[in-house]
């Protein structure tokens, strides 16, 4: 599967009512808080002596990539295009 077929797979399950604003805020406020549980596993892995629960980040990962997703479908730009802008900002670095 491709990213932006992927990004069209993912927003099927997106909620239709919403307006563009509504999707594009939805879409940043889920990046954090998914950002959130990933680090939050990462956390217990690190400082507090557990087992890295792999399976449970890639869930959460995977959370990440649907509210990128959203965010990108917002702005009506293809993930392809946010991802290969991202690529071309690292060359220069």
């Amino acid at each position: 599967m491709t990213v932006n077929e992927y990004q069209k797979l993912a927003m099927t399950t997106l909620n239709k009512d919403l307006s563009k604003k509504d999707i594009l805020i939805n879409g940043v406020m889920g990046l954090c808080g998914e950002s959130g549980e990933v680090i939050d596993i990462v956390k217990k892995w690190l400082a507090q002596g557990h087992e890295l629960n792999r399976e449970q980040l890639i869930k959460e990962l995977g959370d990440v990539a649907w509210y990128l997703a959203e965010a990108a479908t917002a702005l009506d730009v293809p993930l392809e295009d946010v991802l290969r802008a991202n690529i071309e900002k690292l060359k220069k670095i």
